[in-house]
This record gives structure tokens, sequence and C-alpha cells, in this order.
């Protein structure tokens, strides 16, 4: 994929995701507004800010959050050398990645199953409000194999304590 392909995708989801998060901060403000401004509860308001929640949260981590942001033992990490450091990555990736290819069927089949039922105001089944935990299984394969790929080739195992 070209640099310029890359960063349009890259734009997209991240767009993506500050709308989301756009529609939840609407509906939050809603809500208030709604509640305490008029003295009327809008019960859609609290199931539709749940559900916006989980896209955000799910949304994020599998498509904007870049890999070296979450939660790393930079004190192993940045004590070792390349080597390690290669070795550290492609084990890291082959047990994230395969445990999320192996979780991804039965995750897909129970968010398939879940078409059934709905949310109890929205009546959206809730196949549409998982369905973002199933696009986060898929993203955590892909990233992983990116990795392991860039780790084969020795790429990408630079230092990322920065003094």
């Amino acid at each position: 994929m070209r640099p310029s392909k890359f960063n349009k995708l890259r734009f997209l989801l991240n767009s993506i995701g500050g709308l989301l998060f756009l529609a939840l901060f609407a509906v939050f403000i809603i809500q208030i507004i709604a509640r305490f401004g008029f003295n009327y509860p809008l019960p859609w308001t609290d199931e539709a800010a749940v559900i916006i929640y989980i896209w955000v949260i799910l949304w994020a981590s599998a498509f904007m959050v870049p890999a070296r942001e979450h939660v790393v033992f930079d004190l192993i990490w940045n004590s070792v050398g390349k080597r390690t450091r290669q070795i550290m990555a492609i084990i890291g990736n082959l047990l994230i990645g395969g445990l999320a290819l192996i979780g991804l069927p039965a995750t897909w089949d129970y968010v398939k199953f879940m078409q059934r039922e709905g949310t109890p105001v929205l009546e959206l089944p809730f196949f549409w409000v998982y369905l973002p935990l199933v696009l986060l299984m898929v993203a955590l394969v892909l990233r992983s194999a990116w990795v392991i790929v860039q780790a084969v080739q020795g790429k990408g195992l630079e230092s990322e304590l920065r003094l």
C-alpha cells in the first residue's frame, strides 16, 4: 500500500472515531439539557450513550491508538538488545494475534447470535452494539501480523525511550 493511501485510510479511521466521540458528546449534552433543563429525562439518551461509548472505546483500540501507545513493559524492552527485542516482538505478537485469531470465530458467532436480541429502548439489535468487538479482533490479528513481518525484517525495534 502506498503511503498516501495508508494516510488516507488512517485519516478515514480517525475521522470515524472523531465522529463517534462527537455523537457521544451530543447525546450527553441532549441528556443533560432534557433532564436538568426541562426536567424531562429521555430514556433513549442513556442507552445511546452506552452504545456509542462501547463503539468509541473498541474503535479507538482497534484503529486509532498506535501500538506504541498501548501499555508495554518499557523497562524490559529498553534494557535488552535488538536481537532480544526482535524475539520478544515476534513471540508477543504471535501470542496476541494468535489468541485473537483463535477467538475470532467464536466472537463472530456470538455477535451474530445476538442479532435476535435488541436493546430495551431503541430496539437496536445487539449485533450492531457489539460489532466493534469483531473489528477489534480482526485489527489485532492484522496488526500483530504486520509487527511480526516488521520484526523479522529487523524494523521497528528501536527504543521507545526518549530522554
